[in-house]
């Protein structure tokens, strides 16, 4: 018999036959993980477990290669206190959906699942979490070995001044350095290389669009998957709500 138990974090529950369920998460020590859940299609087993949410679990299987099957309890209840709360709501799916489909199955990212914690913990703040969600991304990529170059212009090795991104090489450019080829680089958001720069609704927007870049045509490019549609509908409820603007 294979056991382990460990904190995680829920990625969804899919309802599987008359009255079990299949639970994916994110585990700390233990990577992406499925069990079943005796039990878990009825709303008593399943509102606790919804995208988000903390869980203390026990796994338990035949053999370490078995689907295996999950006890689990609530540590921290994230879905059910953010209803009240559009943009909160889709920043907790987007991260949830954005782990389900990037995380290969089974390798702990001991630093990855205490970066979404941290940002799952501040999504009651509006004033900050759209800024650390864009930094949670950098971080997602970079673990997952797309990482951007944000300290030296690409051009010139200089350190200051820096304003733009290389779409394709990921490094970070001076503007007064990139010459015709300005038009081409993405935005370079000031509070990603300087923590005491405030994140304007328009720092979000470019923010956002310079990790959805390396995301789309880069990790999940090589995935053959499309980036997940809610990381759509979180920027298309902050622009709503005025926490994102195109200018």
């Amino acid at each position: 018999m294979a056991e382990w138990s460990d904190q995680a974090i829920s990625l969804g529950l899919r309802r599987f036959g008359e009255t079990g369920a299949i639970l994916e998460v994110f585990a700390r020590e233990h990577g992406r993980r499925r069990g079943m859940v005796y039990g878990g299609a009825s709303q008593k087993k399943r509102a606790p477990m919804q995208p988000g949410n903390t869980l203390s679990l026990t796994w338990k299987a035949r053999a370490d290669d078995s689907l295996g099957f999950f006890t689990a309890e609530t540590e921290t209840e994230r879905a059910a206190v953010h209803m009240a709360s559009g943009e909160a709501l889709a920043g907790l799916s987007a991260l949830a959906e954005l782990l389900a489909a990037a995380l290969p199955e089974g390798e702990a990212k001991p630093a990855l699942y205490d970066a979404a914690e941290t940002l799952l913990d501040m999504l009651s703040n509006e004033e900050v979490w759209p800024a650390l969600f864009i930094r949670w991304e950098l971080g997602l990529l970079a673990m997952l070995g797309y990482g951007l170059d944000l300290e030296n212009c690409a051009v010139s090795g200089a350190n200051d001044g820096l304003t733009h991104v290389s779409p394709k090489s990921g490094r970070a450019v001076r503007g007064s350095d990139a010459g015709a080829f300005l038009d081409r680089l993405l935005p370079l958001p000031l509070f990603l290389i300087d923590n005491t720069a405030p994140a304007t609704p328009l720092d979000i927007h470019n923010g956002f669009r310079l990790t959805g870049h390396f995301l789309g045509q880069r990790l999940f490019a090589d995935l053959n998957k499309p980036v997940p549609e809610a990381r759509y509908l979180m920027i298309d409820r902050l622009e709503r709500a005025g926490r994102l603007s195109t200018g």
